[in-house]
């Protein structure tokens, strides 16, 4: 991991009125999110809490998220999802010192999985994902016209 700070994602770069003076996309430039009309079915079964994030990641990285490329670190990042509430459970009953350290890591772990995966402003901002802008109202009257 590189030292210093993470880098600052530019959507808080232009709220602050890019103190750096770097230069970031234009306006124009900056491409919305798209969502997936299908989410494809995980290669192998999930409990609900896994499956849930399945569908997010899907519902929402799909543009920059790769069915060939990523599926093994998705997979297993939800496989631990399912895991860390199973184990969160333990702790919550047992209040373990060993368990809750461990239910910790996996967090970390879980964390990390999502960031390689580009789910921070900052790792979207790294993988060359464009900002994130909520759509305006114009855009999303000119979308329901479009489908009628």
């Amino acid at each position: 991991m590189p030292a210093g700070r993470p880098a600052k994602p530019i959507e808080q770069k232009r709220k602050l009125g890019n103190p750096g003076k770097r230069a970031m996309p234009k306006e124009s430039e900056i491409t919305l999110l798209e969502q997936v009309d299908e989410i494809p079915e995980p290669p192998r079964p999930l409990l609900k809490y896994g499956q849930d994030l399945w569908n997010r990641i899907w519902s929402i990285g799909a543009s920059w998220v790769s069915d060939k490329t990523d599926l093994e670190l998705l997979i297993m990042t939800c496989e631990m999802v399912d895991e860390r509430w199973n184990l969160r459970v333990r702790v919550m009953q047992d209040d373990d010192p060993q368990l809750r350290r461990g239910l910790r890591e996996l967090e970390k772990q879980i964390v990390s999985n999502l960031s390689l995966l580009g789910f921070s402003p900052s790792d979207r901002a790294r993988l060359g994902v464009a900002e994130v802008k909520a759509k305006s109202k114009l855009q999303e009257m000119m979308e329901r016209a479009e489908r009628l």
